[in-house]
């Protein structure tokens, strides 16, 4: 670890909130030693980190599980770099999630994960360590707790913040997974706190032995893709870590005072991620698909998921989509057996499991329909499959356990939440 002399600055910049905070609600930060806003303590952080990580990961695609030994690589980067930070003591975990978009992301306590969308973009080990340790100084410096300490002294309460959740393209086809439930709470972080992460994201990577350029890299790629036609599916990636020459030219100069010769590693990055490439094809064939079932174009979009699964068979993703269009033109035997495909290959995914209780529903097999909701409700709570649960109950005739279900449903709000609380109304007035 490099030691830094530590530096004091007001706890409170803005004014409203120093008229609204007294001096309890201000904490060091572990990594610069300045002050900074805290209206939530150590325990409360590591309890929201924890108890949001399976959440964030359910609500966006969910593990990638083609190959497990790219998880175990992206953890073994991403711990030998937490080792060397400032709040090494913290519970860190890493995880690759089954998301093309390019995104990357933290939560208090060192819950970070990566989107398989934003290692293809990568060149070599220093380029990922470049994102890991700039996610890692986001938990280390507790910039979540301070985002959320601001948005509860504006009357927001512990709101959630920028939630980064999977775009499911083909979300109006069906009333099933596609639109997800739970909170996210991953914090948009201010500038200050985006040169804060880049600055001793550099330092934790000399420290772990790793060339520093990678992040002057990283970002000089970041600024060209995000003047580009390239940046069409970005958004997310620049909206929470926006891309600027003044980075790029703040990191060269950090570089020039950390030790030079680190490792790149590329030719150990290129192993972990080449099935990710070999699979480029068949991930590509499915975004046309989405792209086509947008369109309403289904009949083309099964053309090209069926092509993406016999390039990856064992993308569970795949057969889920199959298992839309399928329902989509009302073939709900036909998907249902496509949505048991997307349960065997991935079977720690809610949505696999609500889309074939939704399809057992509509083949009137309700005993199956209410298993298979039930268990999507031990990963994610969806009003989706309250509200299924409800009209599995109510067919057969259990009015009581179809009540609570369409009740639970109705406070999601929106169209789903809707149609739950005209089933209540319903109910009521029969009682």
């Amino acid at each position: 670890m490099i030691p830094r002399t530590p530096r004091f600055s007001a706890c409170i910049a803005n004014a409203a909130l120093v008229a609204a905070v007294s001096i309890s609600g201000c904490a060091v930060n572990p990594v610069t030693g300045e002050k900074q806003l805290s209206l939530i303590s150590v325990q409360q952080e590591l309890r929201l980190g924890q108890q949001q990580y399976p959440i964030n990961q359910q609500q966006q695609g969910g593990q990638y599980t083609i190959d497990l030994h790219l998880q175990d690589y992206v953890n073994k980067v991403g711990q030998k770099l937490a080792r060397v930070s400032d709040q090494p003591q913290l519970p860190y975990a890493f995880v690759v999630l089954d998301n093309a978009v390019p995104n990357a992301w933290a939560l208090p306590g060192g819950k970070i994960a990566i989107n398989r969308g934003l290692l293809v973009l990568l060149e070599d080990e220093a380029e990922l360590a470049a994102v890991l340790s700039h996610e890692i100084v986001h938990a280390a410096a507790r910039h979540s707790a301070t985002a959320l300490s601001q948005q509860q002294v504006l009357g927001a309460g512990l709101a959630a913040l920028g939630a980064a959740t999977k775009d499911t393209a083909y979300a109006d086809l069906i009333s099933t997974g596609s639109q997800l439930g739970g909170s996210a709470y991953i914090a948009r972080y201010g500038r200050s706190n985006e040169l804060q992460s880049d600055k001793y994201g550099m330092q934790y990577m000399a420290a772990a032995g790793y060339d520093p350029q990678g992040a002057v890299r990283l970002q000089r790629k970041f600024v060209a893709l995000s003047k580009g036609r390239q940046a069409n599916g970005l958004e997310a990636l620049f909206a929470s870590h926006p891309p600027s020459q003044s980075r790029v030219s703040a990191n060269i100069e950090h570089s020039q005072s950390l030790p030079t010769g680190g490792v790149t590693n590329r030719d150990a990055y290129q192993k972990a991620i080449a099935q990710l490439k070999r699979d480029a094809t068949a991930y590509k064939h499915y975004d046309q698909a989405l792209q086509a079932a947008g369109k309403q174009q289904y009949d083309n979009a099964l053309r090209l998921v069926r092509k993406a699964q016999q390039q990856q068979p064992k993308e569970a993703t795949f057969f889920a989509l199959e298992g839309d269009l399928l329902a989509q033109k009302k073939q709900y035997a036909k998907a249902h057996k496509a949505y048991d495909r997307a349960v065997q290959k991935n079977p720690i995914l809610f949505s696999h499991w609500l889309k074939r209780g939704v399809a057992s529903a509509a083949l009137k097999d309700y005993v199956s329909a209410e298993r298979d909701l039930s268990r999507s409700l031990r990963y994610l709570d969806t009003a989706y499959a309250h509200y299924y649960l409800g009209e599995v109950y109510a067919q057969q005739g259990k009015l009581r356990d179809a009540y609570k279900h369409y009740q639970t449903a109705a406070g999601a709000g929106g169209e789903i939440g809707a149609k739950a609380q005209a089933r209540v109304q319903a109910l009521t007035s029969k009682r």
